[in-house]
């Protein structure tokens, strides 16, 4: 395991923190509250340094095409401007975080924070060239994000204790990491107040 040192280049992005993907919210992923924690502790890591940090959610409209209603394969979830919408009050953001709002079209969907946000293009205007990604779920929202961001061109950051997955079916989250990895994602750890590379990851996987 190996330190890493942040600096110009590197930012945060978070996942999805929104009151449905956390238990008890419509579409509630197992154990999700327990990101909070050591997201929050991104958030101070990153805040502490002048990093930029973001944050995407969904911001869907009632009729959106992810929703059983409409055939989809989700019920409905995180429509725009509600209470399940909203980040975690438990979520620190700082005032000057930069909010991702993503499948606003009922038509379109995008797990992915890079979906039709011109997300890559501002982030590369700014100057990121490494992300530390963390959020929900590891098998959707936070899997395609980090595969748009590797293929845009960004260094990843795993933030392992960051992120829970569905489990839709079991083993998807593991099968979800070993993708990740496969691209060159590179997992982290916090450890006394930094992050940690732990290449061993994979080879537990």
């Amino acid at each position: 395991m190996s330190a890493i040192v942040l600096g110009k280049g590197d930012a945060l992005l978070i996942v999805d923190l929104q009151n449905d993907f956390l238990p008890g919210g419509a579409l509630g992923v197992p154990h999700g509250d327990q990101v909070l924690a050591p997201v929050n502790a991104l958030v101070a890591l990153y805040h502490g340094r002048g990093l930029p940090i973001y944050a995407s959610r969904d911001w869907h409209p009632e009729n959106h095409c992810s929703f059983s209603a409409q055939g989809g394969p989700w019920p409905p979830h995180c429509v725009a401007a509600t209470e399940g919408a909203l980040f975690s009050e438990a979520l620190q953001l700082p005032e000057e975080a930069i909010v991702v709002s993503k499948a606003l079209s009922a038509h379109e969907d995008a797990y992915s924070a890079f979906n039709g946000t011109g997300l890559a293009r501002s982030m590369l205007a700014d100057g990121v060239t490494r992300l530390a990604v963390c959020g929900l779920a590891t098998d959707y929202c936070v899997l395609n994000t980090v595969l748009d961001a590797i293929e845009a061109g960004f260094e990843v950051l795993l933030a392992l204790e960051g992120m829970r997955a569905v489990e839709v079916h079991p083993g998807d989250g593991e099968r979800a990491l070993v993708r990740m990895l496969g691209k060159g994602a590179v997992p982290v750890v916090l450890s006394n107040g930094q992050l940690v590379a732990d290449p061993a990851l994979g080879a537990r996987l």
